[in-house]
């Protein structure tokens, strides 16, 4: 081979190693970027293909898929009840992208997870086409219908949780006021005005925030549970019905200002149980200060605040300070001052009193199946903490129903039916 020739070869031959190079740096080590790349149509067309997987809650779906007749996403996402179930589904829309169980689990619903691969293989082999797989949920049906109509008819803003204290499942989780998450599902100009109808700044209701897990209020007499534990769990006091050290007036700790009950209630060195029924801001706000910062503090994270929650959905984490003076420590035990908490928090509190002293980790989704129904993944219960002793709660325990018995309370009374709360009122803002 003559010079010109061998030159021109190995020139071709350095084209054909560059090409095979850059081939395979795009099918491997590029290939994930490109595949996730929001500019990749592809992507998104191949994703929107097939229905999704449903979420299901009582054996039933409470989403579905529907055949779009314009453009090339073929289904859209649609849902039943769809304002009561936003808090716990989110939403999936062709423009907008998921939020909540729709997101965190978007793989298993669309049948993209790794963990789906056997599954998707056999279907490929027998021509089947791929399928989503579904997300089933804790939730109780007439738990959620009770919780959003009662916020409902209400009216206003607000939220409800509810938890099986044994397990830590969650039985409802509504917010009020909420959003039809089908009104923005697809890729239309409508969508885009739906959903923009929606936000903060055009809606000050604020319908798509979740309040059950991203709004923290101050919980108010609420907190007195907590206090009560602290008090019992440090050795304050050892019995609920032990006469406490609470002089009336009670005149906070390096001041002049008094710490006001509401109205004129026996709440003079009242027992616990006494102040807990008649919600004694005078002997809880004294225990706080009486404990101090450091140990109110440690009881208050035991219940899980000044920690973010991930049911698996995320939830905003409770506060209960640090570096408080006497007096501050004292309004915070009454869940004033900077103490707030979104209301799966106080579900928790709740949950750990009644299931002796053992708080269980709260949880969303109870299994994830293919779509054959074989099991992925199951939950499995999970201990969180133990904030205070069984004998303890125990204690608790029946200080709380006194109060629905014959205190603040009485209007959570069910015939035939041991019921134990704690109301609360707090100023807010």
């Amino acid at each position: 081979m003559n010079k010109p020739l061998r030159r021109i070869a190995i020139f071709c031959g350095l084209l054909v190693l560059a090409l095979l190079v850059r081939d395979n740096y795009l099918q491997y080590v590029k290939a994930d970027s490109l595949r996730t790349d929001p500019l990749n149509r592809r992507v998104s067309i191949e994703r929107y293909a097939a229905p999704r997987g449903d979420i299901i809650v009582d054996g039933n779906p409470v989403t579905g898929s529907v055949e779009v007749k314009h453009g090339d996403f073929k289904y859209k996402r649609t849902y039943k009840n769809g304002p009561m179930w936003a808090p716990v589904t989110g939403f999936s829309s062709q423009a907008f992208g998921g939020t909540q169980l729709e997101n965190l689990d978007d793989g298993i619903l669309t049948g993209n997870d790794d963990r789906l691969f056997f599954r998707n293989t056999l279907d490929m082999i027998t021509g089947k086409p791929k399928q989503g797989g579904n997300v089933v949920t804790t939730l109780n049906g007439a738990a959620q219908k009770a919780a959003y109509n009662g916020l409902k008819a209400v009216g206003g803003k607000g939220a409800v949780a509810a938890l099986d204290p044994a397990t830590g499942k969650i039985l409802a989780l509504a917010s009020y006021p909420s959003y039809d998450p089908s009104s923005f599902a697809g890729n239309t100009d409508a969508d885009a005005k739906a959903r923009n109808k929606l936000l903060k700044e055009n809606n000050p209701a604020d319908p798509m925030l979740n309040r059950a897990l991203r709004e923290t209020y101050p919980p108010g007499s609420t907190f007195k549970v907590v206090t009560a534990a602290a008090a019992l769990e440090n050795g304050l006091y050892t019995s609920p019905d032990q006469r406490t050290n609470s002089p009336l007036p009670y005149i906070m700790p390096g001041t002049t200002t008094p710490l006001p009950n509401e109205g004129n209630l026996p709440c003079k060195d009242a027992p616990m149980r006494v102040a807990l029924q008649y919600s004694c801001n005078t002997v809880f706000g004294k225990i706080g200060a009486d404990l101090g910062n450091a140990k109110m503090l440690a009881e208050a994270k035991k219940f899980g605040f000044d920690a973010q929650q991930f049911t698996p959905v995320r939830s905003n984490a409770s506060v209960f300070s640090d570096n408080m003076n006497a007096s501050q420590t004292a309004l915070s035990s009454i869940g004033q001052y900077n103490t707030a908490a979104t209301p799966l928090q106080m579900a928790m509190v709740a949950s750990a009193v009644a299931n002796d002293g053992k708080l269980m980790k709260p949880y969303m989704v109870d299994e994830l199946e293919a779509s054959n129904l074989d099991p992925v993944e199951k939950t499995k219960p999970q201990e969180m903490s133990r904030p205070l002793s069984a004998q303890n709660a125990q204690m608790l325990q029946s200080m709380m129903e006194t109060v629905v018995e014959k205190g603040t309370g009485t209007n959570a009374r069910i015939p035939n039916v041991k019921v134990g709360g704690k109301t609360g009122t707090a100023q807010h803002g």
